[in-house]
């Protein structure tokens, strides 16, 4: 315990010392040199500790961090700490960790500031962009906007690199939520969600021939745009709200992620860490705009991946190998695929997983406004699809790393459950806890990983303030203007909205303490929304005779349902109405006291609701997007027996998936060209409906005449 005293004291004098910029580098080295010079003896005596409280039992991670921190004399052997004691002796994260950490912040901010205005200021002295930047197929227009501020901001004048935007996506995608809630899904219930890893390459397929090609050949900004080419301005607005709400929803989830982890190697308090990272976040989202993003998203990648890559070695090292975490898990039943069952009430059944999670998927890397944002940063089709084969690959390396610590985590704690006993106060603070445990003795590593997840969580975070920017500025400001913004309007607009919807977003996260493990309610709180846009998109993309108000009718009736779906099982979770399965647990093995609870979770307490009916709302969190979206496209059919059918001649095959355009089109092109009639419908521009409408004034016409 002295030694975290005086490791806080050095903390404080160092920070005042820092203050003074003439002595920052005498500092910095002094600190260094002190904080090696401590751990490492230190980590000598915890090396010595757990070689000798290694038993038969091998309770490994938590043996370790608790007898070098709980012993702090021979006399008190006899004597065991409180969980309470024991989580604030934990809690030291040192000054190589704060350097760390504070580190990454800096080299965020200062790739927003430098593409803020220095980007900026020499493309100016430039004058404008070089005459031999050509623009892909589909890029027809673009040219003489190349320069604008909007342009520029969200989409970096469709000109960036595709490895840098491949590792974008990556870093936006593997949130903190994914790096903390896929981790503690596979420590609590076991290996069946890390087959999802199988439907990422189902989704990029669908994607790479459906979704992608249209979105590329129409070089959009806002996603939502199509609805108004394809439909109608209606349908837009509608698509746009539920964007922004799905926003509203799930931001505040993204920035409870990281402080969750800070709170727990710190004791920072959240709400004193959620104002200061958001700010920054804030900050340089609003001034390097997307270009400012994509670059920190590379950054903030490579020291999640460098994080993970360091706990998952050392991790496996100290175990004693692959071959103990796999035998431990395997004694514990944690080495389980998905059930083989229909029923839509088990959690991790082979058709939740396959199907239910290829929607959920595929709403993610299709139609999300954040991914495709991002690819139309790219020239054209080829390189969308190179970003998108390159991101795949990424993504599937993240996270079955991300699986694979959670299976290092409960290798540690197999014979002490941390959430049993209370030492993380939360499911998704036992990876924090572990790494803290595990890779603490090494100097800067627990802030390295702290330093990961707050990288994976601001790359998401800054990534949907961008996308809001866009839809905002794109859905809601520009199409009810008489006169087109300004430049400077609109980089008062783009910015206004970052910071707005950012203070939005910081303010709610009280409200996410309150609900269920991290990974389900981000799932959840996006099928509200992006299950019924996945649907409607679908509809648009493969369905041209599918008239506005069938969809608008579709759309809304499976939004509601699946809203209704959500929010009553989030109550029923909330209340405990509706508990889930649990792998088994054990703490026989603890050496520090805790109080256990009556209903703690042990092989013959789980929860158990075979012998109850089941209601709507208790299915697999993965049907949700399936839900929304089969039942937008199912719902839009039916309508259409009641608005009818519009001729499929009458929408642009531009709007249309290119794999159909034989199917749809195949007989109208074989016409002849002097066909004055069918001439009349072969249409070139995307804006359906007033051609429909002008299509009826022609018989009204030609009776007055």
């Amino acid at each position: 315990m002295s030694t975290t005293i005086e490791e806080e004291g050095t903390t404080m004098a160092a920070a005042e010392t820092l203050d003074t910029p003439s002595t920052v580098a005498n500092a910095f080295v002094q600190t260094v040199q002190s904080i090696i010079s401590s751990t490492t003896s230190k980590a000598t005596t915890t090396s010595a500790a757990a070689l000798a409280s290694t038993t038969t039992t091998s309770t490994a991670a938590p043996a370790t961090g608790t007898t070098t921190l709980s012993t702090p004399s021979s006399s008190s052997m006899t004597e065991k700490l409180s969980v309470s004691d024991l989580s604030s002796a934990l809690q030291h994260f040192g000054i190589v960790d704060y350097l760390v950490f504070i580190a990454m912040l800096v080299v965020c901010a200062v790739i927003g500031f430098y593409f803020g205005f220095i980007e900026k200021k020499k493309k100016k002295q430039k004058g404008q962009v070089p005459a031999d930047e050509k623009d892909g197929p589909g890029a027809a227009g673009i040219e003489e906007r190349r320069g604008s501020e909007a342009l520029d901001y969200l989409v970096g004048g469709r000109k960036m690199k595709v490895f840098p935007v491949s590792l974008s996506l990556v870093a936006s995608f593997v949130s903190g939520i994914s790096l903390l809630g896929t981790s503690t899904e596979i420590y609590v219930y076991g290996t069946q969600y890390a087959f999802i890893l199988i439907t990422l390459v189902i989704s990029g397929l669908i994607s790479w021939y459906i979704f992608l090609p249209v979105f590329c050949n129409l070089q959009l900004t806002s996603t939502y745009e199509y609805f108004e080419k394809r439909f109608d301005r209606r349908i837009r607005i509608f698509g746009s709200c539920l964007f922004v709400l799905m926003n509203i929803l799930w931001q505040p989830i993204c920035i409870y992620v990281p402080a969750l982890t800070l709170n727990q190697v710190s004791g920072i308090s959240v709400h004193t860490i959620v104002p200061l990272t958001s700010l920054i976040c804030i900050i340089y989202t609003s001034i390097g705009g997307i270009k400012g993003v994509v670059w920190t998203d590379v950054i903030q990648g490579a020291v999640m991946v460098g994080a993970l890559g360091f706990v998952i070695i050392k991790g496996t090292h100290d175990l004693g190998g692959l071959a103990v975490v796999l035998e431990r898990n395997r004694q514990f039943d944690r080495l389980v695929a998905p059930d083989m069952t229909f029923d839509p009430t088990v959690r991790m059944s082979v058709f939740a997983l396959f199907v239910g999670g290829t929607f959920f998927k595929l709403q993610a890397n299709s139609i999300n406004q954040a991914a495709v944002q991002r690819f139309l940063t790219l020239p054209n089709l080829k390189a969308v699809k190179q970003a998108l084969l390159i991101s795949l690959i990424g993504f599937l390396l993240v996270m079955a790393m991300c699986i694979y610590i959670g299976m290092l985590a409960f290798a540690a704690y197999y014979h002490c459950d941390p959430i049993t006993t209370g030492l993380a106060r939360a499911k998704d603070q036992v990876i924090p806890l572990y790494v803290m445990q595990s890779a603490g003795v090494v100097p800067g590593i627990v802030g390295l990983f702290v330093a990961g997840v707050f990288s994976a969580a601001l790359s998401s975070l800054s990534t949907e303030l961008n996308c809001l920017s866009a839809v905002v500025l794109k859905d809601f400001v520009e199409p009810y203007r008489n006169r087109p913004l300004t430049e400077r309007q609109t980089a008062y607009v783009l910015r206004g909205v970052v910071v707005v919807f950012g203070l939005i977003s910081m303010a709610s996260v009280p409200i996410v303490q309150k609900l269920g493990m991290l990974m389900q309610l981000s799932s959840t709180v996006g099928a509200i929304t992006c299950g019924p846009l996945l649907g409607a998109f679908s509809v648009g993309m493969l369905l041209p005779f599918v008239r506005t108000e069938s969809l608008l009718t579709g759309i809304s009736i499976a939004t509601t349902f699946t809203c209704y779906i959500v929010v009553r099982a989030q109550i029923a979770i909330a209340t405990g109405q509706m508990n889930f399965h649990m792998k088994p647990v054990s703490v026989e093995d603890c050496d520090y006291s805790f109080k256990v609870y009556t209903n703690w979770n042990t092989p013959s307490s789980a929860n158990t609701h075979d012998d109850k009916s089941h209601s709507l709302h208790e299915i697999s969190f993965l049907w949700y997007t399936l839900i929304g979206s089969l039942g937008t496209v199912r719902c839009s059919l039916l309508a259409t027996l009641y608005f009818g059918k519009q001729d499929v001649r009458l929408v642009d095959k531009e709007l249309v998936s290119p794999v159909l355009h034989k199917y749809w089109y195949g007989e109208y092109e074989s016409v002849s060209s002097d066909d004055e009639g069918q001439n009349q419908l072969k249409l070139h521009e995307s804006l359906t409906q007033p051609k429909l409408d002008e299509m009826d004034q022609i018989p009204k016409r030609n009776q007055a005449s």
